[in-house]
């Protein structure tokens, strides 16, 4: 029996990514996963490391246990998952709120490779499982592997779950005593790291062998475990005949992997593993993009051409919205929006092509002036006759480097070719899906609505934003839950918000926004800024161009927005805001933000976050939120934290789009650590600032 049972609500909010990860991509053909998601054998993890920008769901079932795991690679000698188990001979809950739903376990694994492979020397690396769930299934392991022709042997030590043998001394009670006994897990809300935990204990060696068989679909691995399954959490003791586990990988695909083994010596175990790599993938040829401008030079005077024919070209086959064409001497400025292209390049080349098929030669630099609500960003020019060369291969890409500039836009005198007159409305349709995982009222609670998103420019850095949503599909007549809390309900309400009225207004916000010097940007809003808080804020930021740091600060007074989220408000009030720095640390293009402030349940502390981002757009990260609030306060989760992706639609769509998907899984929805979820912020509408987009495929100017 179980003896204390704990209801739990976790969050993730996902966009499907099932065209992504089954589309024909290249993957590390000697490289399996195991059970558990990750690098491994069975039961078993190996030092082996998927390539960079590695992404897999594994889900595996091997009685009791069915597992859903999702692994990633945001660095080499970095392996991150987090899973959830179902335990089939176990209840979530009570039977008038969960029914018959199985037993449900989160988790959270890091493995980290200490050196690489060489003649003599074996890979190794060091890792924790379950590291930041309930630690029902916790473990800490060191392994190694070397590779033998077709043959790769590991060789391990583990402790706790992946050790709970106990056959062999922990070798570091040589080193201090306390090693040697491994506390007695307490109760846990989950999400607690107990690191007086980590390493201690008895230990049992672990290891096998991968051997990629000569036929190429077919990889055979067998192992040895360290884990006897006589102290199974929630009593759940399993027979074993063997500690030895063997089994087959299929590859029907280069992104499929379907598993089939023999483990304890009774339980048969099927699996099947998606993967794909998000960074070496090819991206789709753009079939519905327009074609690249032929070259038909017009040769004409700057003042000759229909520059209102050319606005249009120029946003239909370049992507820039224009907002004015000016001119300064010998160079052709374009201010604008890029509202198709992912890769500013891209559509900085094909401008340049079509203002080539316009002007005659006393035109000899193009300047693209990027720009977003009238917020003027970073002027970024190319030099003609440079583009040509590089265009025809003249010249090599670093030579053509040489011939770009990207600078703060700066107001000089210049000479008004075209100005539009703006489009004022600007609003779109769309379909949405939402979805809340691992709660005691159902695994999987649903959510499909239609949606229309509206933004009016009312003068020229004013506009106002809108947002409805009506319900069309959901299965929440089964979400009855409310988690409890020791602080204001500032988000444990959720369940009210996205119930109680089938069609919501989650947004109708009111934003100024201005360029306040060389490097300082300002806004103010107020509005029903999210659909649980109205209310009205501000925030400045101070953003170099071309620099890998900024700084920004927010401060906000919001009060609580009726259930029905239409005009109406509660009673609950705050004042919440926050100072914020930004570092690309230049390693491996990890950017580190911290954030110091006030949260909306009135606590005060601190947010972390890092995320890794490629050449190519996706972003992997975490973040972490610690406030003033104690893990008992704070209740199941002990504090906030959640991994997160961002995709460029440019991966999985045959049309080109500046837009990402993003992927956030948030095990817990909690009170503590909880912040305002503001559409506009000042770095993501100066992100431009940042050339990394721009210089890393600088290559692209010419599709």
């Amino acid at each position: 029996m179980i003896a204390r049972k704990v209801w739990k609500r976790r969050l993730l909010r996902m966009t499907p990514l099932a065209a992504l990860v089954c589309a024909n991509l290249h993957a590390n053909d000697s490289l399996t996963s195991s059970d558990w998601g990750g690098a491994g054998l069975w039961q078993t993890p190996v030092a082996r490391m998927a390539d960079e920008g590695e992404f897999a769901f594994v889900a595996t079932r091997t009685s009791p246990y069915t597992r859903y795991n999702v692994t990633f690679q945001p660095l080499p000698w970095l392996e991150a998952s987090f899973r959830y188990v179902s335990v089939a001979n176990r209840r979530y809950g009570a039977q008038a709120l969960s029914g018959d739903q199985s037993y449900k376990d989160k988790s959270i694994d890091a493995k980290v490779r200490l050196w690489n492979e060489s003649h003599w020397l074996p890979d190794v690396s060091v890792g924790f499982r379950d590291v930041g769930g309930t630690g029902l299934f916790a473990g800490e392991f060191v392994v190694a592997n070397k590779r033998f022709g077709p043959f790769d042997a590991s060789l391990g030590m583990g402790w706790g779950y992946l050790g709970a043998r106990g056959d062999v001394g922990n070798p570091l009670g040589l080193i201090d005593d306390r090693f040697n006994t491994r506390p007695t897990a307490r109760a846990q809300t989950g999400g607690e790291f107990n690191s007086n935990r980590y390493f201690r204990g008895r230990t049992a060696l672990f290891g096998g062998i991968s051997w990629q068989t000569p036929w190429e679909p077919l990889i055979v691995k067998v192992e040895y475990e360290g884990n006897d399954y006589k102290h199974e959490p929630l009593n759940n003791k399993q027979p074993q005949r063997t500690p030895v586990n063997l089994g087959v990988v299929y590859r029907p695909s280069r992104v499929v992997d379907l598993s089939l083994a023999l483990e304890r010596g009774r339980a048969v175990m099927a699996g099947i593993t998606l993967h794909t790599n998000l960074v070496t993938r090819p991206e789709p040829v753009k079939i519905f993009d327009p074609p690249i401008p032929e070259r038909h030079p017009a040769n004409l005077a700057p003042e000759q051409v229909d520059w209102k024919a050319v606005s249009n070209e120029l946003q239909d086959n370049a992507g820039l919205k224009v907002t004015k064409i000016t001119r300064r001497g010998s160079e052709l400025l374009v201010t604008g929006t890029q509202i198709k292209y992912f890769y500013k390049a891209k559509g900085i080349g094909r401008a340049a092509r079509v203002l080539d098929n316009q002007l005659d030669g006393t035109v000899d630099w193009y300047t693209v002036v990027t720009d977003r609500h009238d917020l003027p960003i970073v002027a970024t020019s190319v030099h003609r006759s440079s583009f040509d060369a590089f265009a025809d291969n003249r010249i090599d890409l670093e030579t053509f480097r040489r011939g770009t500039e990207r600078t703060p836009p700066t107001p000089r005198r210049e000479e008004v070719l075209y100005n539009p007159t703006p489009k004022r409305w600007d609003g779109a349709f769309g379909v949405g899906y939402g979805q809340m995982v691992g709660g005691p009222d159902a695994f999987i609670l649903y959510q499909v609505y239609a949606s229309y998103d509206v933004d009016f420019q009312i003068t020229k850095h004013t506009w106002w934003s809108g947002a409805v949503y009506a319900n069309l599909i959901n299965n929440y007549d089964r979400f009855k839950y409310d988690a409890p809390s020791k602080l204001p309900r500032v988000r444990t309400d959720i369940r009210r918000y996205i119930t109680t009225s089938r069609i919501t207004m989650p947004m109708f916000q009111l934003t100024h926004a201005e360029r306040l010097g060389t490097d300082l940007y300002g806004m103010v809003y107020g509005g029903m800024l999210e659909s649980m808080y109205g209310g009205a804020g501000g925030e400045v930021m101070y953003r170099p161009t071309g620099e890998h740091y900024a700084i920004g600060m927010d401060a906000n007074w919001v009060k609580q927005r009726d259930f029905s989220q239409d005009f109406g408000f509660r009673h609950y009030s705050v004042a919440t805001g926050h100072l914020t720095g930004y570092l690309d640390t230049g390693f491996h293009n990890v950017t580190v933000s911290a954030s110091v402030g006030r949260y909306l349940a009135g606590d005060i502390g601190a947010t972390v976050d890092i995320s890794r981002a490629f050449a190519n757009g996706v972003r992997m990260g975490a973040w972490a939120t610690k406030t003033n609030v104690s893990a008992k306060q704070f209740g199941e989760g002990s504090f906030d934290k959640g991994i997160y992706f961002q995709i460029p639609f440019d991966l999985m769509s045959q049309r080109s789009s500046p837009s990402s998907v993003g992927v956030v899984w948030q095990p817990l929805y909690r009170d503590g650590g909880a912040r305002l979820g503001r559409r506009y912020n000042l770095y993501s509408l100066t992100d431009d600032r940042d050339g990394d987009n721009f210089e890393d495929n600088l290559g692209k100017i010419t599709e």
